[in-house]
């Protein structure tokens, strides 16, 4: 909640948003907010969040503009948050509280400045005058500032790597990543005058979506139903074997929804469930990995999801509702994956089932906190109906304040105002860092960069799904360590998916191949172009045969094999091939958050426990498996582009899979395993997880069900 510091308060504390303030998935120094400063960033936070409501939902504003009065806005609580440099002095804090005064103050102009001058700009010709130069490199440099105080100095380099590429040293460079260059007038004038640096697509994306679902969150969280979701979750999951475990799976997912950071969700929820799950008698170690992975997955919970689904939305073209709903089955196979190690490791140290301290029941917390649901149900109802997110956002937030009315705890006009104030200075690093890529995500696509590295790691990988996966997975973790994973999505999703893409497109076309569909006339074109394949399209064959037609025919230029998958796949599963390349990297983009060396969930997590950081971060990287598990389901199955019978048998056999490969790992299933029996554990968890045929999936699954019927008989015996 957030407070208006007086003059008289003592020094804030953590979780009063003193020095050390959560910021999207990384943690930054904050200023503490006292008397006069603290009265001035509340209302700021307030006419911030008024504003992306209200030209959201019923107001209308030019794209270029609102992105503009987006960065403008977000750049001051940006710097009035998060000062240049932590000085120890009291002269020295207030040297740089002025100094930031200033840089906020500046980067309010530079959205004067476009607002006042973007025509004169357009009627001279878009040539630049001293002006022009002046403020278009102060909005690129607070940009980069700005996003080096929330996620440390890889944004700002990638910037001036991707301008200096394309201003200067693009042409020195030999080979594929060639570039003819463009004058440093033409970059600054597509960085601030366009849609397409600064004020370009992923800024459109975070005065949107971001703002406003970040924004809800806060309505959310500040009505109370955090409380409600933890105690739900204790009288959900708290019964069964190793329940507080599956609180803190089923509480940190649900909330992880709502906050919109791993970290936050982390801290928030975890100082309830790490020291529910000790007292049961989880080693505080694993307690504290299974908070890390839980919170985590928030960020690939439906309904609401991250930021990146919105970011993924704008480059597939999928609606934001489809890859909701696409999206359920692959977050439950996570969180049953992330249960699985809970449950498996209750019964390896011998805990029981016990029933919640506090006495409540399902019912009584659903009669207390039932309205809670209301905004829920109201947004997906607005989103199913054909609303926009932005818009059905904004009449949730209202819908919220009414459903808090049903409670002792009525959300009044102070509030509210404090929910509008914690939900901007929430975003406020989000929407800078998303601001600032947008500058990376222009070069790549002005520059053709993209391209070449989608072809190069395509050559890279030799045709293979598995080996492009690899290095998908070392460039998001790469990237991942200095970057949200927000961030970290918008920047390789242009590389990478359309790599991903092509190979998994190919493998359509082989399917369609060997089953003989190739029209007639596609196959005599084909036949003149390659005499040595004629004769062989359009007839039933094996599928080794119909890949090796694939490779010749595969040497033909670009636009005609383009024009093959067109003909031979429907539009509806290349739409969903695409979306299912970018579910990938979104999926695997994640990891950074549970994979040392750098692992700030599972870092945070480690303090509440009391446990040394880096083995933490192992056993949060053992605990979160199912961060490579499902996109190897996305590349491998239909569980995005199939029918639902089809996506719900993937499902089924990927939940005894990753059963089987928590009891693989733990060594104990329904009760502890011996050696070969670990080993067939193993063996199913591949077999379950692997597709490459149904009889040996269904072989695999019925044995595991028999071993684990049996396990569960020797162990009550």
């Amino acid at each position: 909640m957030a407070r208006i510091w007086t003059d008289e308060d003592t020094d804030p504390t953590p979780q009063d948003g003193g020095y050390e303030k959560d910021v999207g998935e990384v943690t930054s120094v904050a200023r503490p907010l006292r008397g006069p400063l603290g009265l001035a960033v509340f209302w700021i936070g307030v006419v911030t969040a008024c504003a992306h409501i209200y030209l959201n939902t019923f107001g209308t504003m030019a794209e270029l503009r609102f992105a503009a009065l987006h960065f403008g806005l977000f750049g001051l609580l940006c710097a009035l948050l998060y000062p240049l440099y932590p000085a120890r002095s009291r002269t020295g804090r207030r040297v740089v509280l002025g100094v930031d005064v200033v840089l906020g103050l500046l980067c309010l102009m530079t959205t004067a400045y476009l607002f006042l001058y973007e025509d004169a700009f357009y009627d001279r010709g878009m040539a630049f005058d001293t002006w022009d130069w002046i403020v278009s490199g102060v909005a690129l440099l607070l940009a980069m500032e700005f996003a080096r105080r929330s996620s440390g100095w890889l944004i700002p380099i990638l910037i001036m790597i991707s301008l200096s590429y394309a201003i200067w040293w693009g042409p020195w460079v030999d080979g594929v990543f060639h570039f003819s260059g463009l004058s440093a007038e033409v970059m600054m004038m597509r960085t601030y005058f366009t849609g397409d640096g600064l004020f370009g697509p992923i800024a459109r994306i975070s005065y949107s979506y971001v703002a406003m679902f970040i924004i809800f969150g806060a309505f959310l969280v500040r009505s109370g139903a955090g409380d409600f979701i933890i105690d739900l979750a204790r009288c959900a999951a708290g019964r069964f074997v190793g329940g507080p475990g599956l609180v803190a799976v089923f509480g940190s997912g649900l909330m992880g929804s709502i906050s919109g950071s791993a970290v936050a969700n982390t801290m928030s929820t975890g100082v309830i469930t790490i020291p529910l799950m000790k007292k049961a008698g989880y080693p505080p170690r694993f307690a504290a990995g299974v908070e890390a992975a839980a919170s985590t997955g928030g960020q690939i919970m439906p309904p609401i999801m991250g930021a990146g689904a919105f970011i993924m939305a704008n480059y597939t073209l999928v609606p934001y509702v489809d890859i909701v709903a696409l999206s359920v089955l692959p977050a439950l196979i996570y969180f049953l994956s992330v249960g699985a190690f809970v449950r498996v490791e209750a019964i390896r140290q011998g805990l029981t089932a016990q029933a919640p301290e506090d006495g409540k029941t399902f019912r009584t917390v659903m009669k207390e906190g039932w309205h809670f649901l209301l905004p829920i149900g109201v947004l997906i109802t607005l989103l199913v109906q054909g609303f926009t997110p932005t818009y059905a956002a904004g009449i949730s937030m209202a819908a919220v304040v009414v459903a808090s009315w049903l409670s002792p705890h009525r959300m009044g006009p102070r509030a509210i105002l404090e929910a509008l104030s914690d939900g901007a200075r929430i975003a406020a690093t989000m929407a800078i860092l998303l601001v600032a890529v947008g500058v990376v995500v222009a070069v790549i696509s002005t520059t053709g960069v993209g391209n070449t590295f989608s072809l190069m790691i395509n050559d890279w990988a030799g045709g293979r799904l598995w080996v492009l996966l690899i290095l998908v997975a070392i460039a998001s973790l790469v990237l991942g360590m200095g970057l949200p994973v927000t961030a970290a999505y918008a920047v390789l999703a242009p590389l990478s998916a359309p790599a991903l893409n092509d190979l998994m497109m190919a493998d359509h076309i082989v399917q369609a191949i060997a089953a003989g569909t190739v029209p007639e006339q596609m196959a005599m074109t084909i036949g003149m172009l390659l005499p040595e394949v004629a004769g062989s399209l359009g007839q039933p064959m094996p599928l080794a045969e119909a890949e090796q037609l694939w490779a010749q025919i595969s040497t033909l230029p670009g636009n005609f094999t383009a024009g093959l998958s067109e003909q031979l796949v429907d539009a509806s599963t290349v739409a969903m091939t695409l979306l299912a390349a970018h579910l990938i990297i979104f999926w695997l983009s994640q990891d950074s958050n549970v994979t040392p060396p750098v692992c700030l969930t599972a870092f945070a997590a480690g303090a509440i426990a009391g446990t040394k950081p880096m083995p933490t971060g192992f056993m949060a990287w053992k605990i979160a498996k199912g961060l490579y598990i499902v996109p190897v389901l996305f590349a491998y199955t239909p569980l995005v582009n199939g029918t639902w019978p089809e996506q719900l048998e993937v499902f089924a056999f990927a939940v005894l899979g990753v059963y089987a490969f928590a009891g693989t790992f733990q060594g104990c299933l329904e009760s502890p395993l011996r050696w070969y029996e670990r080993l067939a554990t193993g063996a199913a968890a591949l077999l379950l997880l692997w597709p490459h045929g149904t009889l040996p999936i269904h072989a695999a699954g019925a044995a595991l069900l028999a071993l684990a019927v049996w396990l569960s008989w020797r162990r009550k015996a």
